[in-house]
Formats: C-alpha cells, structure tokens, sequence
C-alpha cells in the first residue's frame, strides 16, 4: 500500500454519524496507551494524523481517516482506561460494539497489544468479541523495540502461547519508532482491501 494523501474526515460519537460512502474501512483496536496513534501514523508515514498524546484514554470518539480517497484507517478508542465513569465506559462499549456488528464496510480489525505485557483480560474479551463475529482480526505486537533483546524471545512466546488458545497463529511485532513490521502490516492491508 502506497499512501498518496490521508485525511481526518472525523470524529463520531453516534452510530448515526458514521460515513455513508461504503468506502472499505480497517479498524485499529487496543487498550489505552497501547501505541494505537503511533502504530497509525508510522503505517501512513504521517506525523500527527492520528493525535498522540501522553494521557491515556485520549480517544473518546471512532476517528475516521480517509486514506488515498479509496478507504478508511478507523481509530477506535483504546479500551480499559480506568480514569473515566463507569458510565462514560460503557458509552464508549455501546458505540465501539455498534460499529463492528453493524459495520458492512469494514473489511478487518488490528487488534493492538502492548508486547511488554502481552495479552491482558480487556485483550482477551476484545479477542472473543472479535471472533464471535467473523471479524478477521491481526494482532500487533508493539512497543517490540523498548524490549531487551534478551527478553524478546520469552516475551513474543508468551504471546504466542496465549494466543494460540484462541485459535490464532498469526501476529506481527512492531515498532512505531523502528518501523519493524511496517512492510507486513501495510501487505496484509492490501490483502484485505484486494488490492
């Protein structure tokens, strides 16, 4: 995938507002301070598109970007961020889960786990989410470079080991800073939009 122009287009807080175009759409998913916004703008090779900030839970709307006027990158708001209502969170559920059952466009989901961590409760319940409605789904192992070397391989197979209960053999590790991963993810895109 070659990025030409990427635009914010904008940010919903009700599945009314969601585009109407039926351009194809990928969505991003991860908890809060995840490396979501830094995952995007590295893919995009744009510095601030998608806004990183330094609080979590910064993303309280499904941001739409369109990219190269073909389709949409879809910022989700990153999930488990504890410092807001209860009733914010679950205003948040309601429009996320609105968007993935309902959404015809959207052709996929990359579901952004911090590699340091690996798979935490709020994963796992956005994994069988995921699952339990077809949605093909690629994992993103990020942060990968803030790893010492001698940790990656315990780390990256923990991962694979929890994830392998859920049926899935396929991630990336990747790194906004050091752009690994980078070419896999924008292929895989391009998979899924058949171009």
């Amino acid at each position: 995938m070659k990025t030409y122009h990427a635009e914010f287009v904008r940010a919903v807080h009700s599945p009314a507002d969601f585009p109407r175009d039926n351009l194809p759409q990928i969505a991003f998913a991860g908890r809060s301070n995840v490396g979501k916004s830094s995952m995007i703008n590295c893919l995009l090779a744009h510095k601030n598109i998608a806004r990183i900030s330094s609080h979590p839970g910064k993303t309280r709307t499904i941001n739409f970007l369109l990219i190269n006027r073909k389709f949409y990158f879809v910022d989700l708001p990153g999930y488990g961020y504890a410092k807001v209502s209860k009733a914010e969170r679950q205003q948040w559920k309601r429009l996320i889960e609105s968007y993935l059952i309902e959404n015809q466009n959207l052709k996929a989901l990359i579901h952004i786990i911090d590699s340091r961590i690996g798979l935490t409760e709020r994963d796992e319940e956005m994994l069988l989410f995921s699952q339990g409605i077809g949605l093909k789904t690629l994992i993103a192992a990020t942060k990968i470079d803030k790893l010492k070397q001698s940790d990656k391989v315990k780390q990256l197979r923990g991962i694979e080991s929890r994830l392998s209960e859920y049926s899935l053999t396929e991630y990336i590790p990747f790194s906004a800073r050091t752009k690994l991963g980078r070419n896999d993810f924008l292929r895989w895109i391009d998979d899924c939009l058949g171009s």
